[in-house]
């Protein structure tokens, strides 16, 4: 069975909304935001620690250490992190979530993948001064807006729907330069630095893909099973609640270290 992309207005995205009346269906979206909301909150208060991620101690100092090209290492780091990266899979998981054909999957990562190595390499090789707690809240806004849109929450609550393609290419730009706030707080040697980055940016891909791979085989099996569009809108509402809970970490953790 083909599955097209659900946009806002085709028949599976009706289905995919609370069923009842038009009024109904809007206050539905907005008690699902709300919980969302709440649950990102309750998740921040009772947890920091499950939301903390970076570098190893071990890997940092191997990094600061490196003294020369080191491009298997540092491939080997770029997978590490992106696959560990949990912000980073969630929004691709809210990215692919609707997208059945092999065309739209590959077109809509290799913007992300635009985005976040250009940003990335950009970020350290000219030492963009970004501060890593407002990047990496804006990449959590950024798993906040996919769930939304997923369930269109725009259309419904807004009544405007940003571009996909060029709002994935944007927070793709947001991801990388989170990634290149970490690498300048290592302090990277300069010597080898260009073949360690690029190395390390290759790394980021391959575990990119071996990430979707793995989601695109789990989504492929749950688009037969009757339940998708049943528990769609309450899987994208949890991938907004998990979104709030980056976003209040990071500024939290902005406000705390100011």
């Amino acid at each position: 069975m083909r599955i097209r992309r659900l946009m806002p207005g085709s028949r599976l995205a009706a289905r995919l909304r609370p069923h009842g009346p038009t009024n109904l269906s809007r206050r539905c979206t907005r008690q699902w935001i709300v919980a969302a909301v709440a649950f990102g909150l309750v998740a921040v208060c009772c947890s920091v620690t499950l939301w903390a991620h970076g570098v190893s101690n071990r890997d940092a100092a191997f990094v600061r250490g490196v003294t020369g090209p080191a491009p298997a290492p540092f491939m080997y780091l770029g997978a590490k992190h992106m696959v560990t990266g949990y912000d980073h899979l969630l929004f691709l998981v809210g990215v692919i979530f609707f997208l059945h054909r092999t065309r739209d999957v590959v077109k809509y990562v290799s913007l992300f993948t635009l985005g976040h190595s250009v940003t990335l390499v950009v970020g350290v090789l000219t030492h963009v001064p970004a501060n890593a707690f407002l990047i990496d809240a804006i990449i959590g806004l950024s798993v906040v807006y996919k769930g939304f849109e997923n369930i269109g929450g725009f259309d419904r609550v807004v009544g405007y729907r940003p571009d996909a393609r060029a709002a994935v290419l944007v927070f793709g730009l947001f991801h990388g330069l989170g990634l290149a706030t970490k690498l300048q707080e290592l302090g990277l040697p300069p010597r080898g630095l260009v073949a360690n980055l690029l190395s390390f940016n290759a790394g980021v891909e391959m575990g990119q893909v071996l990430a979707l791979m793995g989601v695109l085989v789990a989504f492929t099996y749950w688009r037969t099973r009757p339940g998708f569009l049943r528990y769609a809108f309450a899987t994208n509402t949890s991938l907004m609640a998990g979104g709030f809970a980056l976003l209040g970490y990071q500024l939290v953790g902005y406000v705390v270290n100011r």
